[in-house]
């Protein structure tokens, strides 16, 4: 894609952040943040990976996905040939909760408007939603023990786009037995990008 495009989906990302900072959402949330955490990767990426929200260490770097759980995704990426400078990764609510506790509905509605925004300037023909919180926005009432791996098509925004639900790095780390869960699924995604 020509630099002009890649640079004019930066600032629009940029724009995006700043209006949450603008708007002041979640502001009990962005009192105890050290960091507002976009995501980051490749704005031309055929596929956006959206976690739940930013842990402890994705809080002190204002990055996604750098933790154990971070460390793990890149071991399933690899696994599956893809490059994570090759995938745009981020969460539904952009601000740690405190104590590390799951985000709430409300946080979650809060976030969703500017989640969407990023998906629009992205245009990825997939979302894989890391885990039950990153699913519910596109697949309200699925559970992710029954889909994970499954490709469902959805439109978003007038376009259709494939949702494709994993587990989250996190929940391997902690339940060993889905770790190669996790392998099987991401080793279907570099198909999934082909059609």
């Amino acid at each position: 894609m020509l630099e002009s495009s890649m640079q004019t989906k930066q600032a629009l990302l940029e724009q995006i952040a700043a209006d949450i900072r603008t708007q002041n959402v979640c502001p009990d949330l962005a009192k105890q943040a050290q960091h507002l955490v976009m995501g980051e990767g490749s704005v031309d990426s055929g596929i956006m990976f959206i976690g739940e929200a930013p842990g402890k260490k994705e809080d002190e770097t204002g990055l996604p996905f750098v933790g154990a759980s971070g460390k793990f995704l890149d071991q399933m990426l690899a696994a599956a040939g893809i490059e994570r400078k090759d995938v745009f990764v981020t969460s539904i609510v952009k601000y740690r909760p405190p104590g590390n506790r799951d985000p709430t509905v409300a946080e979650k509605a809060a976030f969703l408007p500017f989640l969407l925004r990023q998906i629009a300037t992205i245009q990825p023909k997939i979302i894989a939603p890391l885990g039950r919180h990153g699913m519910e926005s596109f697949l309200p009432g699925a559970k992710i023990g029954d889909i994970h791996g499954q490709a469902q098509c959805i439109v978003l925004d007038g376009h259709e786009v494939v949702i494709f639900p994993l587990f989250h790095p996190a929940a391997a780390l902690y339940k060993g037995s889905l770790r190669q869960t996790l392998i099987d699924d991401f080793a279907k995604i570099p198909e999934l990008l082909k059609k």
